[in-house]
């Protein structure tokens, strides 16, 4: 019979219970992906036929779970201590182990080893050895994936731009500079693949027209921008026939679709469940727009922390967005000494108190001073500032820190 969540929480309160960790960790062995079945005792899988090897010293998974306050996601990393007091295994060292995948499991020794719960998923750092009698296999969490570029799609061809990166456009972005493609032709792109909308073109800041290709990301003005600077307002990506403005939906997109391509995500590594009401309860649209070589962690902790929120992998290693809130009304929780190992709680750090915040929106792009053309000054105004601004104070808090 399968252990339940109650029956696994009362034996977590057991303090005669035997902890059995299970890892399974893979390296390339010569040429072979293999995946080791490592324990910090002697156990055997029935279902399986297959005995995990005891050589993970006591206790020793070792993981740093953070939260970030200043809007970016935290990689938890730890390691996992392997007894090697006799060289027996000092053939590892000569394993692959970097960005390969790697899980952590607890459960009682009695146990089948589908009633396990998941302590840590994610991936490899590498192997080293703090001493002579040990290896410690270095492990981090699955954010590590996206540390790659988001995009590295040039343009091509043989025009001055060929080697100029194809641009990305999310959600609402208002007056981006377009790629040039095509001199000859006046073919400008906003977007590498299909967008929702052209809201309008600008040259040097009046509105004009355009031949729209809204399939693959590009427009032609009607009239010719020589001498002049062509800028557009753009709903952009529009994948699937399904405009994406919200911060999960951008996330979710970069996650899957962009970076390397061994690098990123399925849908098995996205928790569905917590992203789906992340989504319905942060509704704001954003946007960005991409020309230059980002990274894909980067962008996404942007897009998270323009609505307060950051990404975190759950211990199951699924993509969770948070947002560090105040908690919704309820039945307090109670934590007592009982509940904290002793002497270690401590202050990390103290926010800062402040009396007014100013908060950025509705970036602009394309910043344009001294415009000539004849448009209205307030909207000449509007184009030298990269944002529009608002700003909320609390004049007893100002006075007070004064």
């Amino acid at each position: 019979m399968a252990i339940s969540d109650a029956q696994y929480t009362a034996w977590l309160s057991n303090n005669s219970a035997v902890r059995c960790i299970l890892v399974e960790a893979v390296a390339r062995i010569s040429t072979v992906e293999t995946t080791l079945y490592l324990s910090n005792l002697a156990y055997h899988d029935s279902a399986a036929g297959r005995t995990y090897q005891s050589v993970i010293v006591g206790n020793s998974v070792r993981i740093v779970e953070r939260i970030s306050l200043d809007g970016d996601s935290t990689l938890n990393f730890g390691d996992i201590e392997i007894n090697n007091i006799d060289g027996e295994l000092d053939g590892w060292l000569d394993y692959v182990w970097a960005n390969r995948n790697v899980s952590a499991y607890v459960g009682d020794i009695s146990w089948a080893r589908s009633d396990f719960r998941p302590i840590f998923v994610g991936v490899t750092e590498d192997l080293d050895s703090k001493d002579n009698s040990t290896l410690n296999i270095k492990i981090r969490d699955k954010l590590g994936r996206l540390n790659t570029p988001v995009t590295e799609q040039t343009l091509g061809g043989s025009t001055s731009n060929k080697n100029e990166l194809m641009p990305l456009c999310f959600g609402e972005c208002h007056n981006v500079s377009p790629l040039l493609a095509d001199p000859a032709t006046l073919d400008y792109r906003v977007h590498n693949g299909q967008i929702e909308r052209l809201i309008e073109i600008r040259s040097n800041g009046a509105p004009g027209t355009s031949t729209d290709t809204l399939s693959s990301g590009k427009f032609v003005p009607d009239v010719n921008p020589q001498g002049t600077k062509i800028t557009a307002s753009v709903q952009g990506d529009r994948p699937a026939g399904s405009w994406l403005k919200t911060t999960k939906q951008i996330i979710e997109r970069l996650v899957t679709n962009f970076g390397e391509v061994n690098s990123r995500f399925t849908a098995g590594d996205l928790d569905s469940s917590n992203l789906s009401t992340f989504d319905a309860a942060n509704q704001q649209a954003l946007g960005i727009y991409l020309k230059r070589r980002e990274n894909v962690k980067q962008i996404c902790d942007q897009i998270a922390a323009s609505v307060g929120a950051q990404m975190v992998m759950s211990r199951a290693g699924k993509l969770q967005l948070h947002k560090v809130d105040l908690p919704p009304p309820g039945t307090p929780v109670e934590i007592t000494e009982d509940d904290i190992i002793d002497n270690t709680l401590q202050i990390v750090e103290r926010v800062p108190v402040v009396g007014a915040v100013k908060i950025g929106y509705a970036k602009n792009w394309t910043v344009q001073e001294n415009l000539e053309t004849g448009i209205p000054q307030e909207h000449k105004d509007l184009f030298e500032k990269e944002w529009l601004t608002t700003t909320s104070e609390d004049a007893s808090v100002k006075s007070i820190s004064a």
